[in-house]
């Protein structure tokens, strides 16, 4: 089996945990990143099922500390543990997903407001409830992901218009804590949102027309 080898014990424990996370938000899988040291994984809270379709892309990113020999870009399932504690086990196949193929700009990144993570939260919550309340007893797999892209993708004014998908992600993956404000930055159609134990990524209708307030430069 093919070992992924982390900095440590804490970055492997920190990579298992995002997995998970994302796992449990649905079956997108987690992209994995890795060079000179660090890993980026993403996962996508939302993404459109076809050209027809109106959902708008919204990606998780975290970046943990990997050994500086690592070198991948793969789509995985699942990551478990290994008998190193510095390491995880990769399956035995990787996925292609389209969303992977969907990449954010490195750069032009423009400062365009903050969102409190209170609200992020409170949004989060208030969407989790309103899914709950709205899918149908014994509703099959279609309906169900209908409505969840219903709920999610709408534009949310408390969320500067973005995506109400924006906060189940940051809230899903463990990105919320503390009273932090997150920074908000936008480079084209892409939105960003950053928090300190991550990133959500935002592409689609939604994640346009906000004025940028100053210039970042770089990512």
């Amino acid at each position: 089996m093919t070992q992924l080898v982390l900095a440590d014990a804490p970055s492997a424990q920190d990579a298992l945990t995002f997995a998970q996370r994302a796992a449990r938000i649905g079956d997108a899988g987690v992209r994995l990143q890795a060079s000179g040291g660090v890993m980026a994984m993403t996962t996508a809270a939302l993404a459109p099922s076809g050209l027809l379709d109106r959902t708008p892309t919204v990606l998780g990113m975290r970046i943990v500390a990997a050994d500086p020999e690592l070198e991948c870009d793969l789509v995985v399932a699942q990551l478990t543990a290994s008998d190193d504690a510095a390491a995880l086990t990769l399956p035995e196949t990787a996925l292609a997903p389209a969303w992977a193929g969907v990449a954010p700009p490195r750069g032009g990144w423009q400062h365009v407001g903050e969102i409190a993570a209170a609200t992020l939260a409170s949004r989060a919550q208030w969407g989790i409830a309103a899914v709950a309340e709205r899918v149908p007893t014994d509703a099959g797999e279609e309906v169900v992901r209908a409505l969840r892209a219903d709920v999610w993708g709408s534009p949310d004014d408390a969320l500067l218009g973005l995506p109400l998908g924006v906060a189940f992600a940051a809230f899903s993956l463990g990105f919320i804590g503390g009273e932090e404000q997150a920074r908000v930055t936008t480079s084209g159609r892409w939105t960003r949102i950053a928090l300190e134990r991550g990133h959500i990524l935002s592409r689609g209708p939604a994640a346009v027309g906000l004025t940028p307030v100053r210039s970042t430069g770089a990512a």
